[in-house]
């Protein structure tokens, strides 16, 4: 499903128990220099991540200071604040403006917050100019974070240069039928360089059956439920979006890679470890 670009207004764009992603949060928070917000999400785990400027962040009795460095997305590494399930979390805004990104996972135990600074993000740079997959990954929480963690997933995805595909061979991750495949919910949140460029989303069902593309633009959310779901960004124009993965049985995610497509694993330079992150 795609949600168009619109003012949340600091409230959930994908909520608790949602139909279609029951297992993902998603919210967006916009604040000016000292102003405050609290998010507190009973039932999930969360994630704050500013896309741009910097917080102050304290949960319980833990606090952590200028969290975020970056003033464009397109620009340095992201930092984080692992909030537990149902922990108030209040974010107050140290720069001009912040906009923080609030990623979550249905989850029923009660860790220690933590924050993820700069030097333990966890990258990764795989595909080629002449598949057209280049991309780069930023796991904010992946195979390693700073703390413990249900099971939450949270990373940025940048195409390489202007224009090209991502999410590519085809993959899935809807059914718990390991370890060939596991249950994941996916919440995307897309950003374009320059903002005026756009993209597609392709989400296509098993067999035979067509599947929907959506036109995607600055700003826009997409909500993978089930299926196939490769993305394109158009030429000449750089793509991002940040990423939440919500595991039902299990944390690390197992990817089934449509079987027509599933022999470019082996001619996508670096692929496979790309893979092996999010395990």
């Amino acid at each position: 499903m795609h949600i168009p670009h619109f003012d949340n207004q600091n409230q959930a764009i994908v909520d608790c128990d949602d139909q279609r992603t029951p297992l993902c949060y998603f919210n967006i928070v916009k604040l000016t220099k000292g102003e405050s917000f609290t998010s507190q999400v009973d039932g999930y785990e969360t994630c704050l991540v500013p896309a741009t400027g910097s917080i102050d962040v304290t949960v319980g009795e833990h606090t952590f200071d200028t969290v975020g460095k970056r003033m464009h997305i397109w620009e340095g590494d992201p930092e984080g604040v692992y909030v537990p399930v149902g922990m108030a979390a209040t974010m107050t805004c140290v720069s001009d403006t912040v906009e923080v990104f609030v990623a979550g996972a249905k989850f029923d135990e009660v860790y220690t917050p933590f924050v993820v600074r700069e030097a333990q993000i966890d990258p990764v740079q795989y595909g080629s100019d002449d598949t057209k997959t280049h991309r780069k990954i930023k796991h904010v929480l992946g195979k390693n974070p700073g703390g413990q963690v249900g099971k939450l997933l949270v990373s940025e995805l940048f195409t390489v240069g202007a224009g090209g595909w991502s999410g590519f061979p085809p993959h899935k991750h809807d059914t718990d039928a390991l370890p060939n495949e596991s249950r994941h919910d996916e919440v995307y949140n897309f950003r374009f360089n320059p903002e005026h460029g756009f993209g597609a989303q392709f989400l296509t069902r098993e067999g035979d059956e067509m599947g929907d593309v959506y036109h995607i633009r600055n700003g826009s959310t997409i909500q993978i439920d089930k299926g196939y779901h490769p993305c394109v960004a158009g030429p000449g124009y750089e793509m991002y979006y940040f990423t939440i993965l919500a595991g039902l049985s299990q944390r690390p995610l197992h990817q089934n890679f449509h079987p027509e497509h599933a022999y470019q694993l082996e001619t996508i330079p670096g692929i496979k470890d790309m893979i092996n992150k999010f395990k």
